[in-house]
């Protein structure tokens, strides 16, 4: 038998074996099992691979993917070893050269999914009996368990390996297991006499952050500006988003491209290899990138949705760093994702896995709420013990400032009391701010606590029971729908005025209803009416909805009420293509809609869309000396000095240009700045200026808003 340090260092090149690597190996070479938790680029696979190499005869590797598998494959034989792989993209005679070459004793470590090798009514089973199998490694071996973060069924049969090879050890390995899934592992696997071996699962290198969702793309975008040289991965939820945050990031000057399993094969491999190169600095995808991707200076992984759970996080965040140099992981978290992934983690018939996928994103969402160290309670979720105070999260860098929150405190609590601890977060808040909601019931309405919260946003009062219940004065059951109970501790608050201090909220992004902003009442139940329509049209036509229309427009078509498709040109969002393509349907649902309940178009209070122009002939000539001054290169700041007046005036006099056609709107106003002002203007309306400016980052200014404006 080889030497393993031999084999380390003359195939892998590595002078000394990391954290418990030679224990390991020492006990796979004495045919014992071995149970492996270590972090990722920790060096597991290291942990088959050398006593693959040290043994006669072959490595089975189990692993879920088939990307992964190529991507093993791949290194392995970079380093001269002798490994292929069989899955179902290959053709018959692909697979029977495979077969060959194991027949002939060519193959050190053969790579394959879980089905192949126990399904065909143990077809392939009875084979593997026919040669010298010296090893089982079974790749993320979380999956095996239906406590897993990513469990798969078809893992399942892999219990019956040791009925047919008895005396072949099994190495079983994953990077994300608690104490739960741990157990289920050695139980699935009928393991008996093994060894498990734990690595902490602290990666110091990595520093943590929870930022907001609300406006996050430009938040996004100023991170990524100081990362420019830097390379990274942004995960996102789903293909479609993936693919418009790479498109947005590109048209920013990013080098950005998408990853997710929809695209095609050969342009998936030419970005991975794009991005393993760094001709492509950023990857924006799915969790379908980064298994086996062993590109070690990766600098920041940002999640722009939430993961769903903790384990999936870790794992995605740990493809940071693994060079161990400083890394970054950012996370922009916004409830509403919560919601979202709630119904993901329904499965149909199956209560008790709906059950366990519920438990694992609260705990997620905990993560994302929580006011203790971040990296605490990753290791504390994982069973490890941490220090209170790591210096290297967003909580334990920048300590919160406390204030008297005892009035808002009693709120909170007696709204809860007085709904008999029986509701959720979302409902207790409609009920502090007064919401006029059909789901809130007519007994509660007449509750002294309706309404009690007018004076303060759905988000602040959300803000307020998340640090009641980081504090313990509130708690939330574990229930499908999980509802509030007040503690021993709100009791004092309640009924002896005791103080009550919690963190100052930040300045907070509030999305409002939608008619706060509007000049004129609209047609709510139209407006839902609206998106219906626009969904349907969507799913038809398979592109996002708002691509269709945004809900702006919406909003315009149920105030303003056009009766026909001329009074459509007045409508935001409409344009002649639009009108034409998609005008029809949305106006008969609302011609439809006021014939039901005797309403006439509103239209003549709608002001007309302001025309483009060919030309300016009545701008004068110190405008066009600005025009000239800046189409020669030279910055609004830098005219404004050279002409000894305003950069505010300026931007005035571009603004006209880009209203009148002469002047390019993206020459003047960033790509990132536009979009901003355009979901403002979504949200807050376009009549006032001020209000826009006063709900968009300090950055834009005035002169920006009136341009983006004046091109609409």
């Amino acid at each position: 038998m080889t030497n393993p340090r031999q084999i380390l260092q003359s195939v892998f090149g590595y002078n000394e074996f990391r954290h418990n690597q030679e224990a390991i190996i020492t006990d796979v070479l004495a045919a014992k099992d071995t149970v492996v938790l270590m972090p990722t680029g920790g060096g597991k696979s290291l942990c088959y691979q050398v006593p693959a190499l040290c043994m006669d005869g072959l490595t089975i590797v189990v692993s879920p993917l088939i990307s992964l598998m190529k991507d093993q494959v791949d290194a392995l034989k970079l380093n001269g070893i002798s490994a292929a792989f069989l899955n179902s993209s290959q053709h018959h005679a692909d697979q029977q050269q495979v077969f060959d070459q194991i027949r002939s004793k060519q193959l050190k470590l053969l790579y394959l999914a879980p089905e192949r090798l126990m399904g065909n009514a143990e077809g392939f089973i009875n084979f593997l009996k026919t040669i010298n199998v010296a090893l089982f490694a079974i790749d993320e071996a979380h999956c095996i368990s239906q406590w897993g973060h990513d469990f798969r069924p078809e893992y399942l049969v892999l219990g019956q390996l040791k009925t047919h090879f008895a005396a072949i050890p099994i190495i079983a390995l994953t990077a994300t297991a608690d104490k739960v899934t741990r157990g289920d592992i050695v139980s699935q696997l009928n393991l008996q006499n093994f060894t498990l071996y734990e690595n902490s699962f602290n990666r110091p290198n990595i520093y943590y952050y929870v930022k907001s969702k609300s406006d996050y793309y430009n938040n996004l975008h100023d991170f990524l500006t100081q990362h420019a040289n830097d390379s990274g991965i942004i995960y996102c939820l789903s293909r479609a988003s993936a693919d418009r945050l790479a498109d947005d990031l590109v048209n920013d000057g990013f080098k950005a491209a998408a990853y997710h399993a929809g695209l095609d094969k050969k342009l998936k491999d030419d970005r991975q290899e794009m991005f393993l190169k760094d001709d492509v600095r950023i990857i924006v995808a799915t969790v379908a990138f980064g298994m086996g991707i062993n590109k070690s200076n990766v600098r920041f992984v940002v999640h722009v949705d939430l993961p769903k759970n903790i384990e999936g996080y870790y794992q995605e965040t740990g493809r940071a760093g693994r060079d161990g140099l400083h890394s970054e992981a950012v996370l922009f978290y916004g409830a509403g994702d919560v919601m979202k992934l709630k119904k993901f983690a329904t499965i149909e018939d199956n209560p008790g896995q709906t059950r366990i996928l519920q438990q694992k994103l609260q705990k997620m969402t905990g993560f994302c709420e929580t006011r203790q160290c971040r990296r605490k309670y990753l290791l504390n979720y994982f069973g490890e013990q941490a220090p209170d105070d790591c210096g290297s999260c967003d909580v334990c860098i920048n300590k919160p400032t406390l204030h008297d929150a005892t009035i808002e405190a009693q709120k909170a609590l007696s709204a809860v009391a007085r709904l008999n601890e029986r509701f959720g977060v979302g409902y207790v808040t409609d009920v502090l701010w007064g919401a006029n909601s059909e789901k809130i019931r007519a007994e509660h309405k007449a509750l002294k606590v309706y309404g009690v919260g007018k004076d303060k946003s759905k988000d602040e009062w959300k803000y307020y029971l998340r640090e009641l219940m980081q504090a313990g004065y509130l708690v939330q059951s574990d229930d499908e729908y999980p509802i509030l109970k007040l503690t021993e501790k709100s009791w004092p608050v309640l009924k002896q005025g005791e103080k009550v201090f919690l963190p100052k909220p930040s300045v907070l992004r509030t999305a409002r209803d939608p008619e706060v902003f509007q000049q004129h009442p609209y047609e709510k139940p139209l407006f839902e009416n609206l998106k219906h329509t626009r969904n349907q049209l969507a799913h038809h036509q398979n592109v996002p909805a708002f691509h269709i229309l945004s809900d702006s427009s919406l909003l315009d078509l149920a105030t303003y009420l056009p009766a026909s498709l001329a009074d459509l040109s007045l409508i935001s969002g409409f344009g002649a293509f639009k009108i034409e393509k998609y005008g029809q349907p949305f106006l008969n649902e609302v011609i439809g809609y006021c014939a039901l309940h005797q309403l006439q178009s509103r239209i003549n209070l709608k002001q007309p869309k302001r025309q483009r122009k060919s030309a300016a002939p009545s701008s004068s000539d110190t405008k066009r000396t600005s025009l000239h001054l800046f189409k020669e290169g030279k910055t609004i700041s830098e005219i404004a000095t050279e002409r000894q007046l305003s950069p505010g005036t300026i931007e005035s006099h571009l603004a006209e240009f880009v209203t009148s056609g002469d002047l390019e709107l993206d020459a003047v106003v960033p790509i990132h700045k536009q979009q901003a002002i355009e979901k403002a203007a979504g949200i807050y309306g376009k009549l006032s200026l001020k209000t826009l400016k006063e709900n968009l980052p300090e950055e834009i200014t005035y002169g920006e808003i009136k341009m983006v404006l004046g091109r609409q």
